[in-house]
């Protein structure tokens, strides 16, 4: 009985081992470079802003992750015109990347969905803001260290901002973290 109970307990930590490699938990953070596009938009530059939260990387196959996270972003843009206050969305988004890695454990391309959740704007009654925001991500990701990583992406906004307006959000973001 002792020795079954062995080796259970063997081949348990080694399967609780071997999972190890195929789940990481990480922190980011990071600068948004946001903008809004659409019909009739004019007068607006980009809005700088900031993003930061968790990840989990599973691993998949050799060379393929899936890597949902979720983050709060503050997006919007600048506008060009005194007396009116630059446009802020506040989101908490989740994003939900397949990491192709080009170089085994260093160089990943990310792509896939991120669905955005509206928590706070300051638009008051000027627009009515949906809640809801659907966009596609692309992007790189270069792991630094076992630890330290850095990743560079293109968000797409694929519907619109508000019921008023034909606006979607456009950000580059840049991000630097850690992966435990």
């Amino acid at each position: 009985m002792k020795n079954i109970f062995l080796i259970c307990s063997i081949a348990l930590l080694m399967h609780a081992t071997s999972n190890a490699q195929f789940l990481k938990f990480g922190l980011k953070a990071g600068a948004n470079f946001a903008s809004l596009d659409g019909d009739g938009v004019s007068g607006l530059d980009t809005y700088t802003s900031f993003h930061f939260g968790g990840l989990v990387e599973f691993k998949v196959l050799e060379n393929l992750s899936i890597q949902p996270e979720v983050l709060y972003s503050s997006q919007g843009a600048k506008v060009n015109e005194e007396n009116i206050k630059d446009i802020n969305f506040n989101y908490i988004t989740v994003p939900v990347l397949a990491k192709i890695y080009l170089i085994s454990e260093k160089l990943s391309l990310e792509a896939g969905p991120q669905f955005s959740f509206l928590m706070n704007d300051n638009l008051n009654d000027q627009l009515e803001s949906k809640s809801f925001d659907f966009a596609a991500v692309g992007g790189l990701g270069l792991q630094i260290t076992d630890n330290v990583f850095v990743q560079g992406r293109y968000v797409l906004g694929l519907t619109d901002t508000t019921s008023n307006a034909e606006i979607k959000n456009r950000v580059i973001q840049v991000s630097v973290g850690y992966r435990f």
